[in-house]
């Protein structure tokens, strides 16, 4: 009696192939690689600026660390390696990223002192200088994190906040026999190492066999001695780390600009290709319809 109909559905072709980008993606990509380029360019300014006057701070900086070390290096404190059993790392990098790989060579050379330590029998505990380091370290030594020290970078470091980052450490009440800081040395613009300078406790030194040469110091010049070191070579680390993040921020931001030149040259080519090929069908169509005509 019914008969079922059944009906034709025309499903609507897209003019725009799988994979082939039309003329108006482009040129929003383009736009967009252009401001990124911009963006890149300032930041390179910028860090350059920035670079300049850490590199001149870090000339008179460099005294004080060396300062710092010429009593450990001159009367050869060492710590014994029976009594040493509690060790510090203090790590420094900065809350800025954009700046290669500064901050994960701190933490890979902090995570292999552990790994060293640790298999020693020793108790090791880190103090991080800069929120980047935390990031990095909290998930696989988190149990090790002893202090955070943030906001450290957005201003270039002053002898005030290695002295705000000492005090801290002598009152968080923890007894280390010695220690280490691990920062980035500058070496040049384009070069920086991962390295360490020694750190030790007020006990260690004042038991150290070679001290006995100084007689006319006493419990308390040493231990004023002790924290001014101390503060010396975190300001020290501190100086050097900045002057090399600055540096490869600067360089990391001139491979970015010309990564976005080389991008912006392969997407010009592809949208006159594109257009050339829009306009040549364009052509074809219209000469097809006169000639059917």
């Amino acid at each position: 009696m019914f008969a079922r109909t059944s009906a034709l559905v025309f499903v609507p072709q897209c003019g725009q192939v799988r994979n082939m980008a039309t003329l108006k993606d482009i040129t929003i990509r383009l736009k967009s690689i252009k401001n990124i380029q911009k963006i890149t360019k300032s930041m390179k300014m910028v860090a350059a600026a920035k670079y300049a006057r850490a590199e001149r701070q870090l000339k008179p900086a460099r005294v004080y660390g060396s300062g710092a070390l010429a009593l450990y290096e001159k009367a050869e404190i060492k710590a014994p390696e029976d009594k040493a059993s509690k060790h510090l790392i203090i790590g420094v990098s900065s809350d800025r990223g954009l700046c290669g790989a500064i901050h994960s060579g701190v933490a890979k050379a902090i995570k292999a002192e552990i790994a060293n330590l640790s298999k020693s029998g020793k108790e090791v505990m880190v103090v991080n200088v800069g929120d980047k380091l935390r990031g990095l370290l909290h998930k696989t030594h988190g149990k090790h994190i002893m202090l955070n020290c943030k906001e450290v970078g957005r201003k270039p470091p002053t002898f005030t906040d290695a002295s705000i980052i000492a005090t801290e450490l002598l009152n968080s009440g923890y007894e280390f026999d010695q220690g280490s800081i691990i920062y980035n040395r500058f070496r040049s613009v384009i070069s920086y190492k991962t390295d360490n300078k020694p750190v030790f406790s007020i006990d260690t030194i004042a038991n150290s066999e070679s001290m006995g040469i100084y007689d006319d110091i006493d419990a308390d010049v040493l231990r004023n001695y002790q924290e001014f070191a101390l503060v010396n070579i975190i300001y020290f680390g501190m100086k050097e780390s900045t002057t090399s993040e600055q540096s490869a921020r600067m360089t990391a931001m001139d491979s970015a600009s010309k990564n976005a030149s080389e991008m912006i040259d392969k997407l010009t080519l592809t949208f006159n290709r594109t257009r050339q090929a829009v306009i040549t069908k364009e052509l074809i169509e219209i000469i097809s319809g006169a000639a059917a005509l």
